[in-house]
């Protein structure tokens, strides 16, 4: 049985200035508590309702479902819930694509972006000191796993596209067509704000502004950024 005081520390972690205090951050569910197990992350406990769920695994904990749903930040928990320690800082290697993210405020934006590097096998992405904590339980979620395959890293990308010697592209609605860009084997791609795109401090680095038109007659004003980012990639890869 866990303590209170257990439960209660693993129910803080729910919450950024925990995570960042401690280090450690919470994964919730099978498939990505297993993903991670799998990955180079250092775990530091393991509870769940159901031990059959990790036969094999070493160090896990039977837990009550009352116990679970205090520790949990989800309405209906699934079974098990595991905390890892943050992973070392790995050096940025620009050999390929990057891809920077300009302020991407949603959990599940930046979850559903970080699975899409993994796809297209961007390893490098690049955040904002202002975009969504890659920890976040919604965002990590949403990576379904692959927040262990990219190197995530949260730094000032003023300063960072000033430094790069790669071209730099950046997604805006004024930008040349995607579909008739001759993309170079290395390169920074840029995708701003859900709501103001890219700050004109970024703005002002862009040598590319490039754009995904629209066929419909509809009033929608632009794409999500995280379905933005699937087209511009798969392009970017098409060569």
């Amino acid at each position: 049985m866990v303590v209170k005081s257990q439960i209660k520390f693993i129910k803080n972690l729910q919450q950024k200035k925990y995570r960042n205090e401690h280090k450690l951050f919470v994964a919730e569910g099978i498939k990505l508590v297993r993903e991670l197990l799998a990955s180079d992350f250092e775990v530091y406990g393991i509870y769940t309702t159901d031990l059959g769920l990790l036969q094999d695994t070493e160090g896990v904990e039977h837990i009550s479902e009352s116990e679970l749903q205090k520790m949990s930040g989800l309405k209906s928990p699934n079974k098990i819930l595991a905390v890892f320690h943050f992973p070392t800082e790995r050096e940025l290697k620009v050999t390929d694509w990057v891809v920077v993210l300009d302020d991407v405020r949603d959990p599940g934006n930046l979850g559903t972006i970080i699975r899409l590097c993994d796809w297209f096998g961007i390893d490098q992405l690049v955040c904002s000191l202002n975009t969504v904590d890659c920890f976040n339980p919604k965002t990590l979620q949403a990576t379904m796993g692959s927040v262990s395959r990219v190197n995530i890293i949260y730094t000032d990308v003023v300063r960072f596209l000033k430094r790069t010697e790669m071209p730099v592209y950046g997604a805006f609605m004024d930008g040349n067509t995607v579909y008739k860009e001759e993309f170079p084997k290395n390169g920074v791609l840029v995708m701003g704000n859900e709501a103001n795109g890219v700050s004109a401090e970024v703005e002002a680095l862009i040598a590319k502004k490039i754009a995904i038109p629209q066929f419909g007659k509809s009033n929608t004003e632009s794409l999500n950024v995280a379905t933005a980012t699937a087209i511009l990639l798969n392009e970017i890869r098409r060569g």
